[in-house]
């Protein structure tokens, strides 16, 4: 069985930058080499900013629009920037009011200062002098008060509060005018010395789940995730019932609290789900090769014969095709009914991991023989029974709804969330239709407008 041993979770130089880097004391850098100029100075070099990775110059590059000179340049001119920053900082003492840089290179740097009698020394270390009313030390003490604040209160409205230096001003972003307004209040601060910037993003630690990451059970058992799904509010993933009992918990392939054990049978099926806590997001994102990803649409059962591939912790990302389907297995363990037979390989700790055709969901790893070395035959859990005996939607690119209680409404009224199998007849608005493939479906699959899917009776 294909299942919960396991390997532990998965873990261009430029020696010349010329005159794109801040000399001695410049007041303005160019963002083109110059061939004559001398080597970068002693900060650049100490925290490596004068030997940027191919990666990171790439990176910049891309992200911020930059040409080749300008990404090579703001690195050492950063560095360069921050240490001047720092000289000018001890210098003004309590009347410095933060810094910050500028330009494609960064090749700015900017002092505030709320004394204009400093803008002479500010200059003279090649900086632009900025003269501003508050201290960097009164807006800190400032957000010291809606810290305090903040530990009294519900922030769900208020999510986040900050220092804006280039604005020398304090910013609360809310959902609402009045519920930032009601936080600074209670805060015991002037409203004149904050912004409210009002937005309903409230800010979430980066943790995806996607199909083919490793998660450990009870921290010692390794498997991978499957697909994401929904249940409600609660959200989630499916894997195999191998891996987990229900109530047994998880962490992610960051280490890090990730849910526990909702549903689990195993054996005569292999079918499970775990519910993620809130810093879990779920994506249709499975993991393939080399950092690329496929995005599920549905789960349409793919043919006997059909390419399938599959994402696991261990192995990667692997294809072959399917053999049967509604296939018994006898493992040490118990025997486990319809699950789909594949030439695909996979290794220990690939247990779990999602199998597409396409961009279609097809089902969960269980269990198989041989490697991915040799090559090997594999058995999937299909997704669709995981999905209607738990009650759960499978998270696509598509729009879609939550699943539907199976009380409500007439069985064969066709409704979004609901698994419907071949063969099935349901009815949307006065007409009947037959289902020509297994599938979840979606609110944009509805039967009228989607032939593949439905046949007109």
């Amino acid at each position: 069985m294909v299942h919960r041993y396991g390997r532990p979770a998965r873990r261009a130089a430029l020696a010349t930058l010329g005159a794109l880097v801040l000399a001695a004391l410049p007041s303005t850098v160019s963002a083109e080499p110059d061939p004559a100029a001398g080597t970068t100075s002693g900060a650049a070099r100490t925290v490596g900013a004068d030997r940027p990775s191919a990666a990171m110059l790439g990176a910049l590059r891309r992200d911020l629009g930059l040409t080749s000179p300008q990404a090579a340049a703001r690195p050492a001119n950063e560095a360069e920037a921050g240490t001047r920053a720092g000289v000018l900082r001890n210098v003004l003492g309590d009347r410095f009011a933060g810094a910050w840089v500028r330009g494609a290179a960064s090749e700015e740097l900017n002092v505030a200062t709320t004394d204009s009698k400093d803008v002479a020394a500010i200059e003279a270390q090649g900086a632009k002098a900025v003269v501003v009313t508050r201290s960097l030390a009164g807006l800190r003490a400032t957000k010291e008060k809606l810290d305090a604040a903040a530990a009294a209160r519900d922030t769900a409205d208020t999510p986040l509060w900050y220092v804006d230096v280039p604005a020398n001003r304090l910013v609360v972003q809310a959902r609402t005018v009045s519920a930032g307004a009601a936080f600074v209040k209670a805060a015991g601060v002037d409203d004149q010395d904050v912004a409210i910037l009002v937005s309903t993003v409230r800010p979430r630690l980066l943790q995806d789940i996607t199909g083919g990451d490793a998660y450990y059970i009870n921290d010692t058992a390794r498997c991978s995730v499957g697909f994401s799904v929904t249940k409600e509010a609660q959200q989630g993933f499916a894997t195999a019932g191998h891996c987990g009992d229900r109530g047994d918990t998880t962490t992610g392939f960051d280490q890090t609290t990730q849910g526990t054990f909702q549903g689990s049978v195993f054996p005569g099926r292999d079918m499970a789900w775990v519910g993620t806590n809130n810093t879990w997001t779920a994506t249709p994102g499975v993991k393939a090769q080399d950092g690329q990803e496929v995005q599920v649409t549905g789960s349409v059962e793919a043919l006997v014969g059909a390419s399938v591939c599959r994402s696991g912790s261990t192995t990667g990302w692997h294809c072959g095709t399917i053999q049967q389907h509604d296939t018994s297995v006898s493992y040490a363990e118990g025997t486990v009914d319809g699950v789909t037979r594949t030439t695909v390989c996979a290794e220990p700790g690939d247990s779990g991991g999602p199998y597409v055709t396409g961009s279609q969901a097809q089902g969960v790893t269980s269990g198989g023989s041989g490697d991915c070395t040799r090559g090997g035959t594999t058995f999937y859990q299909p997704v669709n029974p995981i999905l209607a005996d738990f009650g759960l939607t499978l998270t696509t690119e598509l729009a879609q709804t939550a699943t539907p209680d199976p009380q409500e409404g007439a069985e064969d009224t066709w409704a979004a969330g609901r698994v419907y199998p071949a063969g099935a007849t349901v009815t949307r608005d006065g007409v009947r239709y037959q289902c020509l493939q297994t599938h979840q479906a979606q609110s944009a699959w509805a039967p009228a407008g989607t032939p593949a899917l439905w046949q007109r009776l």
